[in-house]
């Protein structure tokens, strides 16, 4: 099995890259600065392949979180989540060896070790 979590950040790239050029203000402001914005369809594209790839649950969990949050899935550092800030209890050190998916318990975020 693929490593989900690698996954789930080439997916997050897509949807904040998609996000960007659908925006009109964004999206006037890169016109502007010379930048063609006519690959939106083929991102689209390419980010459906990638979540045909995503465990169906996983992605479900993701998407749910996408819609409170910019960034659904973020890092953690020094046994903080870099989504809120808050140290992780100590559990999930031992726990980040097992690929198990592991979810901030104060923001809700998804969580990966890099």
């Amino acid at each position: 099995m693929e490593d989900q979590a690698k996954l789930l950040v080439a997916l997050q790239d897509l949807d904040l890259l998609i996000k960007e050029a659908r925006d009109s203000d964004t999206s006037t402001e890169l016109k502007e600065m010379g930048f063609k914005l006519d690959g939106v369809a083929k991102l689209q594209e390419a980010r459906d392949k990638l979540a045909k790839r995503i465990d169906p649950q996983l992605l479900n969990r993701y998407e749910r979180v996408a819609r409170s949050y910019d960034r659904a899935i973020v890092p953690v550092t020094d046994n903080f989540c870099l989504g809120c800030f808050v140290t992780l209890p100590t559990s999930y050190q031992s726990l980040q060896n097992k690929n198990q998916i592991l979810t901030c318990e104060s923001c809700g975020r998804i969580l990966y070790f890099p």
